[in-house]
């Protein structure tokens, strides 16, 4: 898998999610996001995909906010 597919599929996972969160009405879905990411994903991803994000990548708009709630 070449490192744009990489980055490519962690903004896709985390739009996944911004889909899914925006229905829940027990958090703010940014925050939602960003904890299900800090949970789940490896330090490694968590670096790629907000690097990514940092660098202009297109992305949702809670998928922005959520990044800058990422550990890394």
């Amino acid at each position: 898998m070449t490192e744009t597919m990489t980055h490519n599929k962690l903004i896709r996972m985390a739009t996944q999610m911004a889909d899914f969160f925006r229905s829940q009405p027990d958090r703010p879905a940014p925050e939602a996001v960003a904890a299900h990411i800090n949970d789940s994903w490896s330090p490694r991803m968590r670096q790629d995909f907000v690097e990514q994000i940092r660098a202009g990548a297109e992305a949702d708009p809670v998928v922005r906010e959520a990044a800058d709630l990422i550990r890394i």
